[in-house]
């Protein structure tokens, strides 16, 4: 480095050199780690400048904050609509989350969640469904069970026909009222 002689005229000799910085725990550079991510990305990504139209399948999940036409089939997996997301498709996935908008029919093996400022519109088939406060649902629900159908007892059936045929099944202030009405 350059340096400028003395007014002087005497010479200081060589100019000191910085010294190399030192972490602070002693450890060399080549002992760095990167950091861990926070999250496991483990899906596809369809980013908020993508189009697509016709079908997606295939066996990871999917992040949609994008447009996407057609159908989504992702069984065994997740289907995440984020808040850019629009779609408009009819989606078979393990689980199903919407934060954006979707038109579309929804079959899932596990849960679907609508979450704050998300929309469906179209019919869900699923065995749990979450809906947040603000969110958005048109169309009707088919919750399923464990995939066994329930037997109903022909003992059970036979009870509810004849206690809901009677009138001394009514409640007594049901009773009331009617009278009430009708002496009116």
């Amino acid at each position: 480095m350059w340096k400028p002689a003395p007014v002087d005229g005497s010479n200081t000799g060589p100019a000191p050199q910085p010294s190399a910085a030192k972490p602070a725990d002693n450890r060399s550079y080549t002992d760095f780690t990167p950091p861990k991510p926070v999250a496991n990305i483990n899906h596809a990504v369809i980013g908020k400048s993508l189009v697509i139209k016709g079908e997606i399948t295939g066996a990871e999940s999917v992040l949609i904050e994008g447009q996407v036409e057609g159908s989504v089939r992702l069984p065994g997996n997740y289907v995440n609509i984020g808040a850019s997301g629009k779609v408009k498709a009819n989606i078979t996935a393990a689980e199903v989350v919407v934060r954006g908008n979707l038109e579309g029919n929804v079959t899932v093996g596990d849960r679907l969640d609508i979450r704050t400022g998300g929309s469906l519109t179209g019919d869900v088939v699923a065995k749990r469904i979450s809906i947040e406060e603000g969110a958005f649902f048109k169309g009707s629900i088919d919750m399923k069970g464990d995939g066994k159908p329930r037997q109903e007892s022909k003992q059970e059936s036979s009870s509810f026909k004849q206690e809901s045929g009677s009138a001394s099944s009514r409640s007594p202030k049901l009773e009331e009222f009617e009278a009430a009405l009708s002496a009116d």
